[in-house]
C-alpha cells in the first residue's frame, strides 16, 4: 500500500452561524472549503463547525422588530461553537450582524465581522463611494451603514420603491432558492441607477445576492459579501 506524505497545516477552526438561510450557508461552506484548497493543494478541506439555525425561528423577529431575541438565539448558537472547539465566529448573513455585538459579548473567541471584511476589500481597490443592496435592514438601519462610514466609504442605497423590491426578492424568492429574469433585471437596474449616482461600486450586501447577479452582469465592481466573507475567514484561519 503506498502512503503519501501529510503536509501538516496549522489552521483555526471557523465555526459558522448559519441558516439565514441556508441556501447562503451552503455557498459559505462551497467557498470556504475550495479556497482552502487552492492555497493547501492536496486533499486539504477547511475546518468548519457549523450551527444552521431555523430560519423560520429568525425572520418573524427581524419583522418585529425584536432584536434582542434574535440576539439571544444567536448568542446561544456562538456559545455551542465556542465549546465544540470554534476558534472564531462567522455570522453568515449580513442581515444578523445587527446582533453581532450581543454575540461578540457572549463568547471569548473573535467574531469575524462581514463589514469590516467588504470594507478593507472595497479600499484595497482605492474605491470610496460604493452602493448598498441587500434586505431593508441592511440598507435601512446604521448598524451596516455606519460600520461603513467609519472606515472612509461615502455610501448610497436605491430609492424607497427600490429598497422594497430588492428586499422582496431576497425573502421571497432567493431564501428558496428562486431566481428570475425580471427579478434579476430589477437589481441590475437598481446597480445602474447607484452608478448614475455617483456609485464607483456596489455591495452586494446580502448573502444570496450572489445566487443572482455576478460580476459578469454589471460595469461596474460587485463585492459579493459571501465571497469577500469566506476569503477573510480563510484568511484568518490559515494566519500563523
Amino acid at each position: 500500500m503506498i502512503r503519501y506524505p501529510v503536509k501538516r497545516v496549522a489552521m483555526k477552526t471557523i465555526g459558522i452561524i448559519g441558516g439565514m438561510s441556508w441556501e447562503s450557508t451552503l455557498s459559505y461552506y462551497r467557498l470556504i472549503n475550495q479556497k482552502v484548497n487552492a492555497k493547501l493543494g492536496g486533499l486539504h478541506s477547511a475546518k468548519i463547525l457549523l450551527n444552521s439555525i431555523d430560519f423560520a425561528d429568525i425572520e418573524p423577529l427581524q419583522r418585529q422588530g425584536d432584536w434582542q431575541q434574535a440576539g439571544h438565539l444567536l448568542a446561544n448558537a456562538a456559545r455551542a461553537l465556542e465549546s465544540a472547539g470554534a476558534d472564531g465566529v462567522l455570522i453568515a448573513t449580513n442581515t444578523m450582524h445587527k446582533v453581532a455585538p450581543a454575540v461578540a459579548d457572549a463568547i471569548t473567541v473573535p467574531v469575524l465581522h462581514i463589514v469590516d471584511a467588504t470594507a478593507a476589500a472595497i479600499r484595497q481597490r482605492g474605491i470610496r463611494k460604493v452602493g448598498l443592496l441587500g434586505t431593508r435592514f441592511t440598507m435601512e438601519e446604521d448598524f451596516y451603514r455606519h460600520r461603513l462610514e467609519q472606515q472612509e466609504l461615502d455610501v448610497l442605497t436605491p430609492a424607497t420603491d427600490v429598497r422594497q423590491q430588492v428586499h422582496d426578492i431576497i425573502f421571497n424568492e432567493l431564501c428558496h432558492g428562486i431566481t428570475s429574469e425580471p427579478s434579476k433585471q430589477v437589481y441590475l437596474e437598481a446597480i445602474e441607477a447607484l452608478a448614475e449616482r455617483g456609485a464607483e461600486a456596489v455591495i452586494l450586501g446580502c448573502t444570496e445576492i450572489g445566487l443572482l447577479v455576478s460580476q459578469n452582469d454589471s460595469r461596474l465592481p460587485l463585492f459579493d459579501t459571501t465571497e469577500v466573507h469566506a476569503e477573510a475567514a480563510v484568511k484568518w484561519a490559515l494566519e500563523g
